[in-house]
């Protein structure tokens, strides 16, 4: 290891690693620390249970912000597939199932579940809006950061704008949408990560909304093939392939800088670099400068890793298991259950009924299992579930929101969930639950915001003086700069900052 470096990368998470492959390609001597034992952050696959041979996407689980662009100029090798099933919801003994390869069938399902065919014609209508509103924002996402009133003219639809950048999104769901479960399907990428309401004034579900339906340019959430491991693995050969040094079990107690040359330091010592770019939260970033930061975020998620036999059966006869669950399978989501669990969340209390999605990923790869295996992956993600009820009795708690939300999920099977869960080496049910108290332990995210903080426009309201503000990746320190999920475009598995980040120091003179 040398004593300095033209960059120096804390945290080696999929940004991270984004930010050090550009900038040793381009001829930089960069280092990459990372505390834990192994690069990847939260975007990694395990075998968490026991002589149990699946390999989970533990943390982050789909990926539509990545994009091609980076897959490509790094070589990565690394892809996804297609889920032909968007989502299911059921309702009662039957529900609503969105095949994205079948019109037909979509709208036959919307007027089996409401009566009529209106719903139908306002979605598509609706997301055709945000599709094409897709095309046009994702690709200023790997570009200087525009103005808004920039943004807006490349946006071209007042209506689409007006919707989404000024109205609180409940205004346009209740307007355009009539029946509840329908409204409540669109309303939850608002939430995911997110603990906020339809009429939020400071527009939280909105923003997280955009980043929800505008990734690739079409919005799809799409399961990386060979699990998330894959695609940081891969990053992790290309950030050595490019000549830069990666430094494991090595965490960064403080960074310090006279704004042209910092020093960071870690347990055994001090390194010296031109750049520090930090892949953690602005929260946390702030106690590595020893400076006051912004409050400390707060989580609203709890995930539930699982392993199964097989597929429950349903209580809607009509819908097979492999259908339903090879989508988002959404539980106690509609529009009026949102509110309630939101109520009672900001009230205090573990949801009565815990909005959820969940997912199965071997349905669409099964390449995380072992070959010839019948075992099927399944993972949870709860919703209105924020940190602040879990911080007197954290274990408690998540027992309690577990026992809440699986409760939720067997009211709509035709048999118990546990009967099909598959058993590890010590016949313990494979079966594993992180809430953000855990998330911030194991993690290192303040408050287990898994976007290290409320997700911004993917604009600017002020002059961009620096190359830093320009890419949306800079701190009160010139020489310093975010490039993970707490940047400007951050969030979600997409690589974007750490892209940013470093397209911002190779502009800096």
């Amino acid at each position: 290891m040398r004593s300095s470096y033209d960059a120096v990368v804390v945290g080696g998470g999929h940004n991270g690693l984004v930010a050090a492959a550009y900038l040793a390609r381009a001829g930089r001597s960069v280092l990459v620390l990372e505390r834990q034992e192994h690069t990847g952050g939260a975007a990694v696959s395990a075998r968490v249970f026991p002589g149990v041979d699946a390999r989970l996407s533990r943390y982050s689980y789909l990926v539509s912000l990545l994009p091609r662009q980076i897959v490509e100029e790094l070589g990565l090798r690394f892809a996804t597939r297609r889920r032909r099933i968007s989502s299911y919801t059921p309702v009662g003994d039957g529900g609503l199932l969105v095949d994205t390869g079948s019109e037909a069938r979509t709208g036959e399902s919307f007027v089996r579940l409401t009566g009529s065919d209106r719903d139908f014609r306002a979605w598509q209508e609706f997301y055709g809006a945000t599709g094409r509103l897709a095309q046009r924002v994702f690709p200023t996402l790997t570009q200087p950061l525009p103005t808004r009133s920039e943004l807006e003219r490349v946006v071209d639809d007042p209506a689409t704008w007006s919707a989404l950048f000024e109205r609180p999104l409940g205004e346009t769901v209740e307007s355009t949408f009539a029946d509840d479960t329908v409204r409540g399907v669109v309303l939850t990428d608002a939430l995911i990560g997110t603990f906020t309401h339809a009429h939020d004034p400071e527009l939280r579900q909105n923003r997280c909304f955009l980043y929800h339906v505008i990734g690739g340019g079409t919005g799809d959430w799409d399961v990386p093939i060979g699990g998330m491991g894959a695609l940081t693995d891969t990053l992790a050969d290309a950030v050595r392939a490019a000549g830069a040094e990666l430094i494991t079990g090595c965490a960064v107690t403080e960074v310090e800088s006279d704004d042209f040359t910092a020093e960071v330091r870690y347990e055994d010592g001090v390194i010296s670099a031109r750049h520090v770019l930090v892949n953690a939260a602005p929260h946390e970033l702030a106690r590595l400068l020893g400076i006051p930061g912004e409050p400390k975020p707060e989580g609203s998620q709890l995930k539930v890793n699982m392993v199964l036999r097989r597929l429950p059966r349903l209580r809607d006869v009509s819908t097979d298991p492999h259908e339903a669950f090879a989508g988002t399978f959404h539980i106690a989501e509609s529009y009026s259950q949102l509110e309630q669990a939101y109520r009672e969340a900001s009230g205090g209390r573990i949801p009565s009924a815990p909005p959820s999605e969940i997912y199965c990923h071997t349905l669409t790869d099964p390449s995380i299992l072992a070959p010839d295996s019948d075992l099927q992956t399944l993972t949870l993600f709860g919703l209105h579930t924020p940190a602040r009820l879990f911080e007197s009795d954290p274990e408690a708690a998540k027992a309690m929101a577990v026992k809440a939300a699986l409760a939720q999920l067997d009211a709509v099977l035709a048999e118990p969930l546990v009967d099909c869960l598959a058993l590890d080496e010590d016949g313990a049910p494979c079966i594993e639950a992180k809430s953000p108290v855990d998330l911030e332990r194991e993690m290192a995210l303040p408050g287990g915001h898994i976007f290290h903080r409320d997700l911004a426009f993917p604009y600017r309201s002020d002059e961009a003086d620096t190359p830093a503000a320009r890419w949306g990746v800079a701190t009160d320190v010139p020489n310093v700069f975010i490039c993970g999920a707490g940047a400007i475009r951050g969030g979600g598995v997409s690589g974007i900052p750490g892209h940013n980040a470093a397209m911002a120091v190779l502009e800096t003179r």
